[in-house]
């Protein structure tokens, strides 16, 4: 029995594999801890047998040696547009954990294996909202999306310019720090004037000490107005998704 075997179109999609593979262990929501990565494997399998049509249009197959260097390429590739996802929606971590600094819940540190950190409470809690969110949302659509859409650009056969990748990366930073300092803004500026109040309280009445009365204090402003910020998380999220989608299709232009 001669069964025919198409191996240009199995060179190609197996480079797409590696390609989506890759940003599918770097980007979330995918690289959380509870999802295995042999089920991240088989997703990027299913993905890049759905994308074979447009990666194998004209492909022309390869030596052994190149293919085992355009695999390299496709994994970097991919790694990198994953890290540049990852480091856009840290900014949600990013307010968690400036909210745990300001608000006295640092001491509470546990390992987190999802993302694979000592977070605090607060840190952990928006981490995963921001995954279930990503979920329900559609955002993780948005997510593939652009990864999709850099197979036009970059072909499998290719790799990405890694000049893009690192102005996008220092862009990347610096809009994640800005974010996370925007979403915990309101709480932080309450917490400071708290800080200050008591600062004051110390200098009227020295015999009150400040050190005591902070922790309850603070802990109990968090509580009470962290809600409002928790509020706009779904909205962060759908902009963060927006951005990573966009941020894929410039880096990949």
């Amino acid at each position: 029995m001669n069964i025919p075997l198409d191996f240009a179109w199995i060179e190609a999609t197996s480079l797409a594999c590696v390609r989506i593979t890759a940003f599918l262990a770097v980007a979330p929501p995918f690289s959380n801890g509870s999802i295995p990565m042999r089920i991240r494997a088989m997703l990027g399998v299913g993905l890049a047998l759905a994308v074979s049509p447009v990666v194998t249009a004209g492909y022309v197959r390869l030596g052994t040696g190149v293919f085992l260097l355009a695999l390299v390429g496709q994994a970097i590739t991919g790694a990198l547009l994953g890290f540049l996802v990852m480091l856009l929606f840290s900014a949600v971590q990013g307010a968690g954990s400036l909210i745990d600094v300001f608000g006295g819940f640092q001491l509470a540190q546990a390992y987190d294996p999802g993302i694979g950190i000592n977070a605090a409470p607060f840190t952990r809690l928006f981490q995963m909202t921001a995954i279930v969110l990503l979920f329900t949302s559609g955002g993780y659509q948005l997510v593939l999306g652009g990864l999709f859409r850099s197979f036009d650009a970059v072909p499998v056969t290719g790799m990405i310019d890694l000049d893009r990748p690192t102005a996008a990366l220092v862009g990347a930073a610096g809009q994640m720090l800005v974010s996370a300092v925007q979403i915990a803004g309101p709480l932080l500026i309450v917490l400071f004037l708290a800080d200050v109040g008591l600062g004051l309280i110390t200098r009227v009445a020295p015999a009150l000490n400040a050190f005591a009365l902070g922790f309850p204090i603070k802990i109990g402003l968090t509580l009470l107005l962290v809600g409002f910020v928790y509020a706009v998380l779904p909205g962060v999220v759908d902009v963060l998704a927006g951005d990573a989608a966009k941020l894929l299709l410039g880096v990949t232009r």
